[in-house]
This record gives C-alpha cells, structure tokens and sequence, in this order.
C-alpha cells in the first residue's frame, strides 16, 4: 500500500464537500487519504476493510514479537508439552 501523494492527500474542505468520494477512493484504492488542513496532515480515511486487515496484522507481528522475546528468555514449552496441556494426543 504505496501512498500516491498526487492523489491521497486531500484538504478537510473537499471532504466537507464531497465526503462520498473521498471514502470511495480510499475503499476502491485500497490506500489511506490523507486529510490537510492549513496544509498540515490531521487526520486518515481509511476503508474499514483495510483497517480491520492492518490490526489484524499488527496484532499477529506483535505476538510474533513477543514469542521471539519469550524463546530468547529460555521461555518456552515443547510440542509435546502443549499437546498434554490442551489434552491434544
């Protein structure tokens, strides 16, 4: 999701405007646009669809993360041990 800044920043007024198409580029283009106001980035229309796949993404490297730093730490459990635990054979 490359930013075209031809296209995706947009000043608030246009929103104010035509808000319909604003959203529409940001749902069809799959890319955040970016709103200005006095020529300063304030705020991202995004499509909820993208949003909920970013989160989604962010939560899944997060736990990545966070397993990598356990397996460093020396805490980790074998295959074995989980199967027993979840009562899995």
């Amino acid at each position: 999701m490359r930013v075209k800044f031809s296209e995706d920043i947009v000043p608030v007024s246009d929103l104010k405007v035509n808000p319909g198409r604003v959203v529409r580029q940001a749902s069809d283009t799959h890319r955040p646009v970016l709103l200005t106001s006095r020529g300063r980035g304030v705020a991202v229309v995004q499509s909820l669809q993208d949003y909920e796949r970013a989160e989604e993404e962010r939560e899944f490297m997060k736990a990545v993360a966070q397993g990598l730093v356990d397996v460093e730490r020396g805490r980790e459990v074998s295959l074995e041990e989980v199967r027993k635990r979840l009562g899995l054979k």
